[in-house]
């Protein structure tokens, strides 16, 4: 679904590379079908801003589609500033939206919880959505993680949850009822942020206790230093998980 807005300067090379590696991943994955109606997750953050830009463009081979822009405001920020900037931005390009105030982020962050902040506020937001979805319609949820993030959560889990696993691009949930979808899996953190600077969507500060030392964090940094030594390590582990070797893994591996 386009909704007609005139965007300037959406036809810059870089529009033209991310939407074009954006629709390879959406027929891949078969991410897509005629007639769905899409519930696009928005935090606020580049990612989000430029998934939504980016799917809200005409494009030649995806199938038709509708979507609705949704938020849940996690309460970090008590003056509501990043709130009412995305309300404005939503309204302003005549999105559909829903937009919701909760103190999830203060209660996975309250003294009863303080071991695993993360895990509680991200389990109650995916909630929130999910029966956002249902009441609106939706089956499919389109979230804003790109190539890096699913390099970082195989990394995340190898290091912390002794498994071998990551974010699908695709994944079916309640028995095919709900797919989460993930647009942005062949692009690269940088060129997204690059894209969100060139769009100048609005910037708004991540408010959460957290964000800044985090396991993700901690593993981005790490990729990054080892990329000084090998510029291709990011691409390395992406095809990696591609070219998966049973015969020469060890433990539970069965033909």
């Amino acid at each position: 679904m386009q909704t007609g807005i005139v965007k300037k300067d959406k036809n810059t090379k870089l529009f033209l590379h991310l939407k074009k590696w954006l629709e390879k991943a959406v027929l891949d994955y078969a991410m897509i079908e005629e007639g769905d109606r899409v519930l696009i997750g928005i935090s606020g953050g580049a990612d989000s801003y430029a998934l939504l830009d980016l799917l809200d463009s005409k494009m030649i081979f995806v199938p038709q589609f509708s979507f609705i822009a949704v938020n849940i405001d996690m309460g970090f920020d008590q003056d509501f500033i990043a709130y009412r900037e995305l309300e404005k931005y939503f309204r302003e390009h005549q999105y559909p939206y829903v937009m919701e105030k909760t103190g999830i982020g203060v209660l996975s962050h309250s003294d009863f919880n303080k071991k695993n902040p993360c895990f509680l506020c991200s389990r109650l937001r995916r909630k929130r959505i999910f029966e956002i979805a249902n009441e609106k319609g939706c089956n499919k949820i389109a979230f804003a993680h790109h190539r890096d993030d699913i390099i970082e959560t195989l990394l995340i889990n190898m290091f912390y949850g002794r498994e071998i696993s990551t974010m699908m691009p695709n994944q079916s949930i309640f028995g095919g009822k709900l797919h989460i979808i993930r647009p942005l899996a062949y692009l690269r953190e940088e060129l997204v942020k690059k894209y969100s600077r060139e769009r100048q969507f609005p910037t708004v500060k991540n408010e959460c206790p957290t964000s800044e030392n985090s396991k993700r964090i901690y593993v981005k940094k790490l990729l990054n230093e080892l990329e000084r030594d090998n510029p291709d390590i990011r691409h390395n582990i992406y095809t990696a998980m591609s070219h998966v070797k049973q015969d020469y893994l060890p433990f539970g591996w069965k033909k």
